[in-house]
C-alpha cells in the first residue's frame, strides 16, 4: 500500500510502526458553529481512509480532536450570550448528528482540548525549559528560529515563511515568526491557572499535546485538510519534536479544496453551506459518492448538477443490488455450476483491481469506476439461469467494496415494499374521496411494477406476479 505524504512530496509505502495497528490523528472542528460542506469532503475522506485500512485488516486507533477554546469560540460565545463550554457542548452534539448523517464512523476517541489543560501546561514547561520557548508578561511563545527543520512540511524555508505570512505585529517577540503556546487571559475570557498567571492554550499546542498523550511520541499517520499544512501543521511539528528529539508523524495527508460552482466558498459570495443544509436535499451516500469521485488530493467542484450525477450513478448501484435481490426470489437453482465457478473468478478480479486502485494512495475516483465496471457485468451475466449462491456472492461483493466508501450498504426490499405500501395506502385513501381517476392510475402504476391487488375480508393485500 503507498501513499503520498505531504512531508516527502511522494508516494511511500505504507509501513506501520506496530505491523497490525495504524495510530491516526486527524485534526477535527473549532465547535462554534455547524459545519460545512468542505469540512464535511474532509471527515468523509478520512473516515473512508480509516475504513479502508481496517477492511485492510489494521486495527485503527482514530483520534479527531474537537477544538474548544478559541478566539472564534469566545466570540461566538459573547454573541449568544452562552459559556465557552456551553457553547462547545451544544455544536460538539451538533456535530454528531451531522457526522452521523453521513455515515462517518465514530472516533475511537474524540478529544476536547479543555480536558488536556494539565497536560498542556506540563507541554509549555517543558519547551521553556529546553530553551525553544520563552514567557513575556503572562504569554508563552515558541522560538521558530531554535528549530532548524521549521518550514519542513510546507517546503519553505524561515525567510519564505515570513515573507507570505500575515503576522500580528508584537514588538515584544524575538522573531516576528514566532508563535503563541500559551496566551494571558484578557478581560471577559476564560481561563486556568498557570506557571504564567492565569490564561489559555494557544490552537496549535492542544492538538500536539493530545496526539502526544493519546497516541505517543510518533504516530503513524497526521491527517488533515490542505490548509492546515501552515502554519497549524507545520507548528506542531516544531513544537512536538523539539519536545521529544523524534519524528512527530511518519506520514502526513491531506485533502484539498471544494470549490463551489467553480468559486471558493465564502459567506460573502453566498454559496456557503452547511452538511445538514445539504443533507436535507441529498441522501449521505450520494454525498459520499460525489465527495470520492475525485482523488482526495485534487480539487472537486461542487454543484447542484454534480450531484444529482451522482445520485443517477448511485441509482445505477442499487438498480443492479435491487436486481440481484429480486432474482434471489425467482431462481431455483441453489449452487453455483463449473461454469459459475469461473465466472465468480472473474468478479473475484474486480475486488483485486478496485484493491490495487485503493492500495495507490486510496484512488477512490478509480475504485469507484471498478464498481461501476463489475455492476455492469454482472447485469449483463446473472439472470433467472443463475444459482442463488452465485446471486449471494455477487451481493456480498458489491457491499463489500461499498463498505469503506460508505455506499451500497442498503437493501432494496424494504425500500420497495415500503414504496408498495404507502401506493397502497394512497389509493385506498383516494378510494375513500371517491377519486376514482387517481385511484386507477395508482392502480396501473402498481401493474406496471408487477403488484396485483387484492381484496380481503382483512383489507386490501398485494401480491408481485411474473
Amino acid at each position: 500500500m503507498k501513499l503520498y505524504n505531504t512531508l516527502t512530496r511522494k508516494k511511500e509505502e505504507f509501513i506501520p510502526i506496530n505491523p497490525n495497528q495504524v495510530n491516526m490523528y486527524v485534526c477535527g472542528p473549532t465547535v462554534y458553529n455547524f459545519f460545512h460542506i468542505g469540512n464535511g469532503r474532509t471527515f468523509i475522506v478520512f473516515d473512508t481512509i480509516r475504513k479502508y485500512l481496517e477492511y485492510r485488516g489494521y486495527k485503527v486507533n482514530f483520534i479527531q480532536n474537537f477544538t474548544d477554546i478559541d478566539d472564534k469560540m469566545i466570540k461566538r460565545a459573547n454573541e449568544d450570550e452562552i459559556t465557552v463550554k456551553e457553547l462547545g457542548d451544544r455544536f460538539i452534539e451538533e456535530y454528531y448528528k451531522d457526522a452521523d448523517g453521513l455515515n462517518i464512523k465514530r472516533a475511537t476517541v474524540n478529544p476536547r482540548a479543555t480536558e488536556f489543560m494539565s497536560e498542556i501546561i506540563k507541554f509549555v514547561e517543558e519547551l521553556i525549559e529546553k530553551g525553544y520557548a520563552y514567557e513575556i508578561d503572562g504569554d508563552v511563545y515558541f522560538q521558530t528560529k531554535k528549530f532548524s527543520e521549521y518550514g519542513k512540511l510546507s517546503g519553505q524555508n524561515l525567510e519564505e515563511l515570513q515573507a507570505g505570512a500575515r503576522i500580528n505585529i508584537d514588538e515584544r517577540k524575538k522573531d516576528p515568526m514566532d508563535f503563541a503556546i500559551w496566551k494571558k487571559q484578557k478581560p471577559g475570557e476564560p481561563a486556568w491557572e498557570s506557571p504564567w498567571g492565569l490564561g489559555r492554550p494557544g490552537w496549535h499546542i492542544e492538538c500536539s499535546c493530545m496526539a502526544y498523550k493519546l497516541l505517543g511520541e510518533t504516530i503513524d499517520i497526521h491527517a488533515g485538510g490542505f490548509d492546515l499544512v501552515f502554519p497549524h501543521h507545520e507548528n506542531e511539528i516544531a513544537q512536538s519534536e523539539c519536545r521529544t528529539g523524534k519524528p512527530f508523524a511518519n506520514y502526513w495527508m491531506h485533502s484539498a479544496f471544494l470549490n463551489v460552482d467553480n468559486q471558493k466558498m465564502s459567506k460573502s459570495l453566498n454559496n456557503f453551506f452547511t452538511a445538514r443544509e445539504v443533507l436535507q436535499k441529498y441522501d449521505a451516500e450520494v454525498i459520499r459518492l460525489f465527495m470520492l469521485s475525485g482523488h482526495y488530493r485534487t480539487q472537486l467542484n461542487f454543484s447542484e448538477e454534480l450531484l444529482e450525477s451522482a445520485k443517477a450513478g448511485l441509482e445505477r448501484i442499487y438498480n443492479a443490488v435491487g436486481n440481484l435481490e429480486n432474482l434471489l426470489n425467482e431462481v431455483t437453482l441453489e449452487n453455483m455450476n463449473d461454469d459459475e465457478k469461473e465466472y465468480a473468478k472473474v468478479i473475484e478480479g474486480y475486488k483485486t483491481k478496485y484493491i490495487e486502485k485503493m492500495d495507490d494512495d486510496f484512488n477512490t475516483a478509480d475504485a469507484i469506476s471498478v464498481i461501476f465496471d463489475m455492476i455492469r457485468d454482472m447485469n449483463t451475466n446473472i439472470n433467472r439461469n443463475s444459482s442463488k449462491e452465485l446471486i449471494n456472492f455477487s451481493l456480498s461483493i458489491i457491499r463489500e467494496l461499498g463498505e469503506p466508501l460508505g455506499i451500497a450498504q442498503k437493501t432494496t426490499k424494504l425500500d420497495l415494499e415500503k414504496d408498495i405500501e404507502d401506493l397502497v395506502n394512497k389509493r385506498q385513501q383516494a378510494r375513500k374521496d371517491k377519486n376514482w381517476a387517481l385511484a386507477d392510475e395508482i392502480r396501473d402504476e402498481l401493474k406496471n411494477m408487477g403488484i396485483v391487488l387484492e381484496d380481503t375480508p382483512q383489507g386490501v393485500r398485494w401480491k408481485k406476479i411474473d
